[in-house]
């Protein structure tokens, strides 16, 4: 807790000595790398217990150095690793701890210096993976409201598991349809990707259904794998499809 000096006339002039920074300041000093950081959004890390920033006796937020950096690297995955906020807790949690602990990954993990978004559909084999993130942190990952996301499962884009909760990938198809809602594709324009990504996977399904039916387990566990591998041949041909078809080449 910061001191007001004796006889000083507002605690800030001790917050400003001490090197530490309004909530205001932060957001200035974040935004040039999180041009979409809000005032609430930092409130709201704060209360989901991801920072702790100090308080003048006035009741003030006030941010070291270090509050800023864990709140760049909070923010950076979020946007990078599409991980939900209990995940991202629990990771920083154990590097406080001193524990060697690998970054988890959910759904497609990008990269910001690759152009190529297909790149490594699955995750590094051996990387931990959240598999299963429930509704609340869906929005927050996506940075999504209510209202968005129940238009988006109308059309299907997007589907809860049986118990209500959504599978990682979900994370991932949310934070593609508002990058590409920036450019003013709205969500009723992608059923038709939709529709075509059943299809495709319904013909992945035909090509593994009889391995899954097998009586030997080795042969049903082979089948998890053929579906990966054809399932990354798939997007791949189709994302050359689509380029073909634009003539247009990803760098």
């Amino acid at each position: 807790m910061l001191q007001t000096p004796s006889g000083g006339a507002d605690s800030g002039t001790a917050a400003a000595d001490s090197g530490l920074m309004s909530i205001g300041a932060v957001l200035n000093a974040l935004r040039d790398e999180f041009p979409e950081v809000t005032i609430s959004k930092i409130r709201f890390l704060e209360s989901e217990g991801l920072i702790e920033p100090q308080r003048t006796p006035s009741g003030y937020r006030k941010f070291s150095a270090g509050d800023v950096e864990r709140l760049g690297h909070v923010l950076r995955m979020q946007r990078d690793h599409y991980l939900p906020l209990k995940v991202i807790r629990e990771h920083l949690e154990a590097l406080e701890r001193g524990e060697a602990v690998r970054l988890p990954s959910l759904g497609r993990q990008r990269d910001p210096g690759d152009a190529e978004p297909s790149v490594d559909l699955y995750g590094e084999p051996g990387t931990p993976t959240v598999a299963r993130v429930g509704r609340a942190e869906l929005l927050v990952a996506a940075e999504i409201e209510e209202q968005q996301l129940e238009e988006w499962e109308s059309y299907g884009l997007i589907a809860p598991l049986p118990d209500g909760a959504y599978d990682a990938e979900a994370v991932t198809v949310a934070s593609l349809v508002v990058e590409l809602g920036r450019f003013g594709i709205e969500p009723r324009h992608l059923r038709v990707m939709k529709a075509a990504a059943d299809r495709e996977a319904g013909l992945v399904d035909q090509v593994v259904a009889p391995l899954r039916r097998h009586r030997n387990p080795q042969t049903r566990a082979h089948a998890e794998a053929r579906t990966k591998e054809l399932a990354g041949l798939a997007v791949k041909l189709h994302a050359a499809l689509v380029q073909t078809a634009l003539g247009v080449r990803l760098p």
